[in-house]
Parts: structure tokens; sequence; C-alpha cells
């Protein structure tokens, strides 16, 4: 896959509001890679060390009640968005990313819109 986005640029971004996130609430699970040079079925690693060729990065963030939600990013430029929100609406897109920065505003606007949280 061609590689369009640096990943460890992009989990920065998450590292980056974590305490932001576990501040207002919410519990935020691993950031997890996928290696696209591991055999088939890649398994997803909490260590980055592990992983050599990263394909995606990601990260689960659960609150209030059922609502969840979770974010992968994949080099090539593209980012998996799922959720269950406080309202109980089900959300699956797959938006364009073009950078990491974008990335980060992806995931300020998905948690704004899962649990009504706009902060860092």
């Amino acid at each position: 896959m061609e590689r369009v986005i640096d990943l460890d640029q992009a989990a920065a971004e998450i590292a980056e509001r974590r305490l932001g996130w576990e501040h207002t609430g919410l519990v935020v699970g691993s950031v997890t890679w996928r290696d696209e040079a591991a055999p088939w079925p890649q398994a997803l690693e909490a260590d980055r060390g592990r992983v050599t060729a990263p394909g995606s990065v990601g990260v689960v963030l659960a609150g209030r009640g059922e609502a969840v939600l979770g974010v992968v990013l994949f080099c090539g430029g593209w980012a998996d968005v799922d959720a269950h929100t406080l309202t109980g609406d089900v959300v699956t897109e797959a938006p364009a990313v073009e950078s990491p920065k974008a990335f980060g505003g992806l995931l300020d606007s998905c948690v704004a819109r899962v649990f009504g949280a706009s902060e860092r």
C-alpha cells in the first residue's frame, strides 16, 4: 500500500489528546498497530516496536452508557470510524485523511459527535 500518512506522527496526535479525553471521563484503550509485513491474519499490536511496516494505527474510546468510538487510520490516507453514540446511533464512515494534523482534527470531531465532548 502506498504510504501517504506517517502513522507515527498520527499516533502522536492520539497521545496528545489522551489526558484530555481521560480528564473528561473517557476510557482510552491502547494505541494499536497493524503490521503490513506480518503474515495473514495480521494481529493488532500495542507495542510499536513489534511492527516493522505499519499499515494502520487505531484507538478505541468508551464513554457513558454504551457510547464507544473506534478510529483506525491507514497509511494509504483514509480512516475507518465506527461508533455507537450516546443517543444510540450507529456511525460507520471512511473519510479521507491527508495528514497527521487532519487526523487530529478528525479525532476531535468524532469525540465531540459521539460523546458530546470537545476538550483535549
